[in-house]
């Protein structure tokens, strides 16, 4: 039997993106700490000195992804001074592309912040992106741009619609035939739906 060595240079960062793109070819089932050392030519325990376990590694997974997640809609609405529809459609388009881009990371992500076994860091990254929405929420109503009542339920207007977008579009239901997929609909849709009365 052919002995493999440990060192790898950056094994968590080799890991991470072997076990991403397992999840994107075959599905959180198919991941294997033993299968991606074997696949990075790795000693058999040398993931276990990063991941203890499978879950770890989903953890880590979407904590990244809830990481970049943030980042990306931060970026989308970095100016500040702009009207809430301006803001919410770069919200909502840096939600979908993400989304888009990586729909078995996004759906991890959501599945995996609400395992009993989730990290704290993956928790707190979670709650990170939800404040990112309230925060907007907020901002809206304070400027008289965005329907009163409590942020969490005008939020919900938000990201449920968007959430079912992501997910028709994902899963190869046919959307209508424009530039964008129907996406500004969507968007408009839900100004409407946070407008004041």
């Amino acid at each position: 039997m052919e002995k493999r060595p440990y060192h790898h240079g950056d094994l968590r960062a080799a890991l991470l993106a072997r076990a991403g793109q397992t999840l994107r070819e075959r599905g959180a089932g198919a991941l294997s700490l033993r299968e991606l050392a074997r696949d990075l030519g790795v000693s058999p325990g040398a993931p276990r000195r990063h991941f203890a376990t499978k879950q770890a590694l989903l953890d880590a997974l979407a904590l990244d992804g809830f990481e970049r997640l943030v980042e990306a809609t931060a970026a989308a609405q970095s100016s500040a001074g702009r009207p809430f529809p301006e803001r919410l459609d770069a919200m909502a388009r840096a939600y979908v592309g993400f989304s888009l881009s990586d729909p078995a990371l996004v759906g991890l992500m959501f599945s995996a912040k609400h395992s009993p076994e989730a990290s704290q860091g993956l928790r707190e990254a979670a709650l990170r992106w939800v404040d990112q929405g309230l925060a907007l929420i907020r901002d809206g109503q304070s400027r008289g741009e965005v329907r009163e009542g409590p942020p969490d339920r005008v939020a919900l207007t938000v990201l449920a619609p968007l959430h079912g977008y992501t997910g028709l579009a994902s899963s190869g239901v046919p959307l209508p035939q424009t530039p964008d997929q129907g996406l500004d609909d969507v968007i408009a849709a839900i100004a409407r739906a946070c407008a004041p009365a």
